[in-house]
């Protein structure tokens, strides 16, 4: 009966591929299994000193780094992060990260970590966003290499203005200060995974890893569900 209930449903409001539009089948959440598998995936989490890491050096100490897809402007695949931050699809966030996560699996260094922290909005963004994003990946994230998330140690203490159009530069004032921690002592000897949704300069995510390096003997490393 509850079959009967949701193919009926489907029909009257079909599922479709945030991608090609084409009908998803069963099984498939989000993205069908045809866009998933032409996704420009980066597999860089296989690759040491790869183009993510390289974009903290001289700047930051992180251990690992890896972003899961390119993002092209004007590419299908812009559709995923604009559902995710524009339009209030949150389980894209989720759904991609576990196809990540999946991949991570067999990596040893990132199924090492002790703790996902996302890249925490400031609360004025929150409440007019509804959620955040980095929060939704995480979870996909969280549920396939099975480690705590935590949202709470590390927060957006001043709203920035949007990066979009500025600088290396601008984005980097932009976002010096803007997070801190409530207890320096949490992340104490742990492997921390910060996640974000897009890479691109880094600075947010610099700015992160500046306020997490206040705890000690921290260990830090980066994934985002994209790279520009």
């Amino acid at each position: 009966m509850k079959s009967l209930f949701t193919n009926l449903l489907n029909l009257l409001y079909p599922n479709l591929c945030v991608i090609c539009n084409e009908s998803l089948i069963r099984g498939e959440e989000i993205i069908c299994l045809k866009c998933l598998h032409e996704m420009p995936k980066t597999n860089y989490h296989l690759e040491t000193d790869n183009t993510v890491e390289k974009r903290f050096w001289g700047k930051v100490p992180v251990y690992r780094a890896t972003s899961y897809f390119h993002f092209y402007k004007g590419s299908p695949f812009q559709k995923l992060l604009h559902e995710l931050k524009y339009r209030g699809n949150k389980e894209v966030g989720r759904v991609i990260a576990k196809y990540a996560a999946a991949d991570l699996l067999h990596t040893p260094d990132f199924c090492a970590v002790d703790v996902i922290v996302p890249v925490p909005l400031h609360p004025k963004k929150y409440a007019k966003r509804g959620y955040n994003q980095s929060e939704w990946i995480a979870s996909g994230l969280a549920e396939v290499l099975n480690k705590p998330v935590d949202i709470t140690h590390l927060i957006r203490i001043r709203e920035n203005t949007t990066q979009t159009k500025k600088s290396i530069f601008e984005r980097y004032q932009n976002t010096s200060g803007i997070f801190t921690l409530t207890d320096r002592r949490v992340f104490c000897k742990k492997h921390v995974l910060l996640v974000d949704d897009v890479l691109t300069t880094g600075s947010t995510l610099e700015a992160c890893m500046i306020a997490l390096m206040e705890t000690d003997y921290i260990t830090i490393s980066v994934f985002t569900l994209a790279i520009a």
